[in-house]
Order: structure tokens, then C-alpha cells, then sequence
């Protein structure tokens, strides 16, 4: 027998995390749309967000060396997370890291990693979104089209 432990919490926080992130791609393709404001003549235009956390979050963009500078770490934005066609609550976000990514269909995006300003009065709406994100990854269940519901 082998002498390795199996480490059952870390195992369950991997499972957990994958089931977050799995679920907010969910979410931010079908239900929220995200602008952001950059102050390049004060322009909307619509990101993609890859990942939310506590501290912030991954976003992209579509990416033409061409036409476009990437923006540089320190950059400030207002970015507005929409949950209806009209209603929104704006974050402060400090772009802390970029990178280039390729998607599988051969698209490049430009990735910003962001910090949120947590002294802006509107992160707490976006608290507790996150943490309704964080919660549900952690409790939520696959529909088996069990007849029963199952408590844990």
C-alpha cells in the first residue's frame, strides 16, 4: 500500500472552485453584461469577464496590434456590470496586469486582470453578488432529475 494521504478538504476547495468558475462563465455569457468606461474619450464598449473574486477580476477584450494600444498597469476604469438592459452597478477597477490570450477559435484577446476600489459606496452591491457566487458554487447541485431534494 502506498504511503500516500489523500487530502479531502483540498479536493473538495479544487472541486468548488472549478464548479465557481464553470458557473460564472454561465453567468457572464448569458445574464450579465459588463461595460467599461475608459477614459479614451469617455467610449462604451462591451468586455467579457472571465473571473471575479473578492479582489477583482479578468477581463478581455477582442485584440488587433494594429489598431490599438493595450492599456498599462495603473490604468483606472469605471466598469459598469449591468443585471437589466438598463440598470447597472459601477465598479472602480486599477488594471494591475495584461497578457495576450489566444481563444481555441483562433481569436486573440487582450486579458486585463483588475483590482476593485472597495471605498467605492457601489462595491457592496458587487460584495454581495460575489459572495452569492462563492455560495452557490459551494452548495449548489447538478438537476439529475431526481425526484427527491437531498439536504446536505
Amino acid at each position: 500500500m502506498s504511503g500516500k494521504v489523500l487530502d479531502f478538504a483540498n479536493k473538495r476547495e479544487q472541486n468548488i472552485e472549478k464548479k465557481r468558475r464553470q458557473f460564472e462563465r454561465v453567468v457572464f455569457q448569458n445574464f450579465l453584461g459588463a461595460y467599461s468606461v475608459i477614459d479614451q474619450g469617455g467610449s462604451l464598449f462591451p468586455v467579457s469577464l472571465v473571473d471575479i473574486s473578492h479582489d477583482g477580476c479578468l477581463f478581455q477584450i477582442p485584440w488587433n496590434f494594429k489598431d490599438s494600444e493595450p492599456m498599462t498597469d495603473g490604468t483606472e476604469m469605471t466598469m459598469r456590470m449591468y443585471f437589466t438592459k438598463a440598470s447597472f452597478v459601477p465598479v472602480l477597477l486599477t488594471v494591475k496586469n495584461s497578457r495576450e490570450y489566444i481563444a481555441d477559435d483562433g481569436q486573440t484577446y487582450l486579458q486585463y486582470g483588475c483590482e476593485f476600489d472597495k471605498t467605492v459606496p457601489s462595491f457592496k452591491a458587487m460584495e454581495s453578488f460575489i459572495d452569492f457566487m462563492y455560495n452557490f458554487a459551494e452548495v449548489s447541485t447538478v438537476d439529475r432529475a431526481d425526484k427527491k431534494v437531498f439536504m446536505f
